[in-house]
């Protein structure tokens, strides 16, 4: 199989006052922090590969560095040290709303994570139909979407990224907004994905997620890679450190 994400010994280091190697946007949407000064690693001598069509899951207790992890690889923070290398696309559904941006209408949004991503105006009108389907926003699509609930956004997050055609897709945490018949929509659709080869890479606290999709298990403890084995061997893991997973 060939490798798709291969990460080499990276760390991420912060200072408690500010952000360091963020993408533009996060640095601008920083708010001031009072936090005493004084640097920290968030991640550091992390190594481990990816290879096409894994479906990989993150799993470790708040602060531990997931969404860090996930944003290096998705390609909006640089690391410290060591590298990051990503052979092929990436679709990331970070932080729930999959980078939509909160002044533009829902059908500006789709077009834009669309054209973000690749996709012709051509394509994109083939597949238009289909998003707004699936994500169930067919009455709100010129309303702003800074007036969506959560689970609106994340609807129409999932449904962008997942109809993009990468092929590698970063979900963090996504699925456990939402009403149960929308996980159930989502559960099958990330099924087909990987049906289809595509590569997986999965933060979640929810055991029944990461034994749905996924059979290789990463486990981070104190911003190091406790566990890279089974998804079992993390599981396990994780659940002797924090006494057990969500259902």
């Amino acid at each position: 199989m060939s490798i798709v994400i291969d990460v080499k010994d990276i760390g991420v280091s912060f200072r408690r006052n500010r952000k360091r190697n963020f993408s533009i946007r996060e640095m601008l949407l920083q708010q001031k922090n009072t936090s005493p000064k004084g640097e920290f690693w968030a991640l550091r001598n992390i190594n481990f590969q990816v290879n096409a069509g894994e479906a990989v899951g993150l799993m470790g207790a708040n602060g531990q560095g997931k969404s860090t992890l996930l944003r290096l690889i998705a390609g909006v923070l640089l690391p410290d040290e060591g590298s990051v290398t990503v052979n092929g696309g990436v679709a990331p559904l970070i932080e729930l709303t999959g980078g939509l941006k909160s002044d533009l209408t829902a059908r500006d949004n789709i077009g834009l994570v669309a054209g973000l991503h690749g996709v012709s105006r051509s394509e994109l009108k083939k597949r238009f139909d289909s998003i707004v389907e699936f994500a169930e926003v067919g009455d709100f699509l010129d309303t702003p979407v800074r007036h969506f609930s959560s689970g609106m956004k994340v609807r129409l997050g999932f449904s962008i990224v997942t109809s993009i055609d990468e092929p590698i897709i970063l979900v963090d945490e996504a699925l456990a907004v939402g009403d149960a018949a929308f996980k159930e929509k989502c559960y099958i659709r990330m099924k087909d994905l990987l049906n289809q080869g595509k590569t997986l890479f999965l933060v979640s606290h929810k055991e029944r997620d990461l034994k749905e999709f996924c059979t290789r298990g990463l486990y981070l403890k104190d911003g190091s890679l406790a566990v890279n084995g089974t998804l079992n061997e993390a599981l396990n893991a994780y659940q002797k450190d924090s006494g057990g997973l969500h259902d």
